[in-house]
This record gives structure tokens, C-alpha cells and sequence, in this order.
């Protein structure tokens, strides 16, 4: 799925999803099957042989079927209901716990525990009052399916011991009916646990179909084409307009349009919410625009399959993605089928080499859950060091010099002029270092292109550029 699903739903959610709700389906299947099968064929045989043994009692009983379905039905409803109700509570506490840990510093630093502790405790105890209503709905339910069955028992006994005396039936055919009855209620009573049961893992399973059905709003191509990466034009925009799905009305880009050259650095410039990391999200489709045409290769991106598109960017962003695993597989993660060799060079490039082996296991020294046994400027090395392995045309650079010291920023610049050698590159830039270099300047406002040019015709403007110089270049 592309970005713009998960901007609906909090990571906690999906994977409560994932785990919680596939771990209750196992759960209720894995021990319901077997008692649901045990207790259907007694309760076949024991009408079976209710029926050999007195006719006229079994239809008695029978005629208590269609109250007994009352209360299922009712209730089975309202427990499905409150099924779910329960899981999405679960799922909330996931999502908050999660966000909770990964901001664990933040909170600390803010004295913010306090508030974090009630905030937690409220979803939890909103839970846990969930699925109290669960508990008492599926217990009244069972309540009434076993006091309606024994209610029906007694009253086919009383019949049974006037047939006695009337001389219908003799006592022991009573008395086989009745412990054949016995099995029957039994089987009832054991199935109406067993379909709570059931009606419980109905409501997860809905929320893991829910999933299952989405569709991915970025839709492949019908027929697939393939660009000319060789054209002269390597990216063309014309009158893009844009707005994310959860903002439909809020246009970030309107009627964007530009052209880059194979080979050229095209630098965007612009306050935030400018729309210039949107430039980004359009190209590696991570999300649909509304109108206009995007170009790679003289080929229009929704006409190219998004793994070969994608295939055409590297990537490094001012925060870069680390997972909990070792620096040679972060590196690889560009290319994963890549060598030791392969990840050494890269490295090298990336000025990442020389720290790398610094650490207590070189390459295969563990990193932490987001990087965080690295510093920010070790973190931004391996990520361009995974761009240089992916080696791919076209360079999408959001400022990864943006928060970094004087020293890791000269390393990385470094590394970056390095590895945009030969390559068509779009910067995010808030560093006259970047913008000096770029062939084009963007000025983006309002998601529309303001002023256009390089550095020095752009300082000569007097616009919005020389503004923006002045209170982020200059001071830098």
C-alpha cells in the first residue's frame, strides 16, 4: 500500500490488526473447532435417539427451538457489535502505546509522564468497559439459551411422569429420554458458549477484512510502458494540482509545472508547506495528483510500473529510516542482493567507512530500533551510503545536511557532490553550499512556482528568494 493509506490509520492499529485480531481468530478457531464438532454430533445423536424413544416428548422439545433462536439472534447482533468495539479499543491502546515509546525522551524531557500515564489509562480503562458489556451480553445470552432448555426439560418431565401414570410410556424409556435430553442440553448449552465465542472473533476478522479489501490508491497501469531514460528531458511536470487525501480541499501544489534536464540539479526553495517535499511524494508516486502530467523519459509516470519507476531514485532524506538490524544490512538495504565489497565501497563514498570501523563489530555492529546507538550525522553517512549502492539516475535529496554539525556537514556535503556525479538531482536545500551548486533554482509559494533562476539572478531579483537568502542562507 502506498503512503496515503497509512496517513488514516495509526501503525499501532494496523499491526493490533496484524497480531491481536490474527491471534484471536487462532485462538477461538484452534480450541472452538474441535468442542463445536464434539458437541454437534452429541447433539445429533442424542435427538436421534430421543426420537426412538418417544416421538410425542422430542417434538415437545422441539417446539422450544425457535425461543431459543430469539435470544441468539438479539444478541448475537449486539456481541458482534461490541466485538469489535473491544478490538478497536485494544488496537487504540496499541497505537498510543507505541507513540508513546518511541517518543519516551520527548515525554521525560516535557515532565509530560503524568499526563502520558492517564492518557493511557483512559484508553485502557475505556476498554476494559467494553469489554465488560461484552462479558455480560454473551453471559445473558448463554443464560437464557441454558434457563429456556432446562425450563423445556422440566416441563417434558412433568408430561413424561402423566404418561407414566396413564401407562403411554414405561419409567425406563422416561428415564432414557431424560438423560438423552441431558446430552442434548449439554450440547446447547456448550454451543451457545462456542458461538460467543465465535461472535467475538467475527468482529476481528471484519477489521482484518477491512484491511484485505483496501485498495491501494495508486493504481498500477493497465498496460505498462516503458520510458527512454536516455531523453534529454529526465522529469517534466506540467500543471500539476495537488492535494493530500485527508485535505482534499487545501491544494499544496497548483498548476506546478518545470523541466529538468538529464544531468542537471534543480534546487526547490521555499517556506514550509511550500509544497516542496510534495514534489517528491508526486514523483515516487506515493500518492495520486489531480490534474496535470508528470514525465520521466518523455513517459507519463502513471503509464510505468511503480517498481521500475521507483527503481529509476535514490533517496535520502533529512531523516533518514535505520532499522533495528546490523550497518552492512542498513547499507544493503539499497540494493539487497549487493556484497560485502559492494557495501565497503559505498561506504567509502558516503565518508561512512572510517566511523563504521570504528564500532565494536564493523559492518555487522547493531544499530538499534531507529538508529538510535548512532548519532544524526552517522545515520545520514549510511543513508547516502545505501543511495551510492542503489546507484540509480535520478538523486531526490531532501536537505540531509539540515541538522547536522559543521564537521559531519563538510564529510557529507562531500559525499554528496560525489554522488551526484553523472546523475540528475533534485535538492530540498536550505544550505547556500547546495543552492550555489544547483543549474536551477525553484522558488515555490503556495505551491506555486514564484520565481525561477540561479542563485545570482534570483539574489538580483530582490524577491522572495532574496528574502529567504538573506534568513536562511546568509545566516548560515
Amino acid at each position: 500500500m502506498s503512503p496515503g493509506f497509512y496517513e488514516k490509520l495509526l501503525t499501532g492499529e494496523i499491526l493490533s490488526r496484524i497480531t491481536t485480531d490474527t491471534t484471536l481468530i487462532l485462538s477461538v478457531v484452534s480450541s472452538s473447532v474441535s468442542l463445536a464438532l464434539r458437541n454437534i454430533l452429541l447433539l445429533i445423536g442424542g435427538l436421534f435417539f430421543m426420537f426412538l424413544t418417544s416421538i410425542k416428548l422430542s417434538l415437545m422439545v422441539l417446539l422450544l427451538v425457535p425461543i431459543m433462536i430469539i435470544p441468539i439472534l438479539a444478541m448475537g447482533r449486539k456481541l458482534r457489535k461490541l466485538s469489535r468495539e473491544s478490538q478497536n479499543k485494544i488496537a487504540d491502546s496499541s497505537g498510543m502505546a507505541s507513540e508513546m515509546m518511541l517518543a519516551s525522551s520527548t515525554i521525560q524531557a516535557f515532565n509530560f509522564i503524568k499526563n502520558a500515564r492517564d492518557n493511557f489509562s483512559e484508553i485502557i480503562e475505556n476498554s476494559f468497559f467494553i469489554a465488560k458489556k461484552r462479558i455480560l451480553v454473551r453471559s445473558i445470552m448463554t443464560a437464557l439459551i441454558i434457563f429456556v432448555v432446562f425450563v423445556g426439560i422440566v416441563t417434558v418431565l412433568w408430561v413424561g411422569a402423566r404418561d407414566v401414570r396413564l401407562g403411554v410410556i414405561s419409567p425406563g424409556y422416561l428415564v432414557q429420554f431424560v438423560i438423552y435430553s441431558g446430552f442434548v442440553a449439554g450440547a446447547i448449552a456448550a454451543l451457545s458458549e462456542i458461538f460467543g465465542e465465535l461472535q467475538r472473533a467475527a468482529g476481528a476478522t471484519e477489521r482484518i477484512v477491512e484491511i484485505l479489501r483496501s485498495e491501494d490508491p495508486v493504481k498500477q497501469p493497465k498496460i505498462i510502458n516503458q520510458p527512454d531514460f536516455e531523453c534529454e528531458i529526465a522529469i517534466k511536470f506540467s500543471n500539476i494540482t495537488f492535494s493530500y487525501p485527508l485535505r482534499p480541499t487545501d491544494a499544496i501544489l497548483d498548476g506546478l509545472s518545470f523541466v529538468l534536464k538529464k544531468g542537471e540539479t534543480l534546487a526547490l526553495v521555499g517556506s514550509s508547506g511550500a509544497g516542496k517535499s510534495s514534489i517528491f511524494q508526486l514523483l515516487l508516486r506515493f500518492y495520486e495528483f489531480q490534474n496535470g502530467i508528470i514525465e520521466i523519459g518523455g513517459l507519463s509516470i502513471k503509464e510505468v510500473d511503480t517498481i521500475d519507476l521507483r527503481n529509476q531514485f535514490a533517496f535520502v532524506s533529512q531523516e533518514p529510516s535505520i532499522f533495528a538490524n546490523s550497518v552492512f544490512e542498513n547499507i544493503r538495504f539499497g540494493r539487497p542482493n549487493a556484497s560485502i565489497d559492494e557495501v565497503e565501497t559505498a561506504a567509502k563514498n558516503a565518508a561512512a567507512h572510517e566511523f563504521i570501523m570504528n564500532l565494536p563489530n564493523g559492518y555487522y555492529t547493531f544499530v538499534g530500533e531507529r538508529g538510535v546507538l548512532l548519532s544524526v550525522g552517522q545515520k545520514q553517512r549510511i543513508a547516502i551510503a545505501r543511495a551510492f549502492l542503489r546507484n540509480s539516475p535520478i538523486l531526490l535529496l531532501d536537505e540531509p545536511t539540515a541538522s547536522l554539525d559543521a564537521e559531519s556537514e563538510n564529510l557529507i556535503q562531500g559525499a554528496l557532490e560525489k554522488l551526484s556525479i553523472s546523475r540528475t538531482v533534485i535538492v530540498i536545500a536550505h544550505r547556500l553550499s547546495t543552492v550555489k551548486r544547483a543549474n536551477k533554482i525553484l522558488v515555490l509559494d503556495k505551491g506555486k512556482i514564484v520565481s525561477e533562476g540561479t542563485h545570482e539572478q534570483l539574489i538580483n531579483k530582490k524577491g522572495l528568494y532574496a528574502k529567504l537568502a538573506k534568513l536562511q542562507f546568509l545566516t548560515n
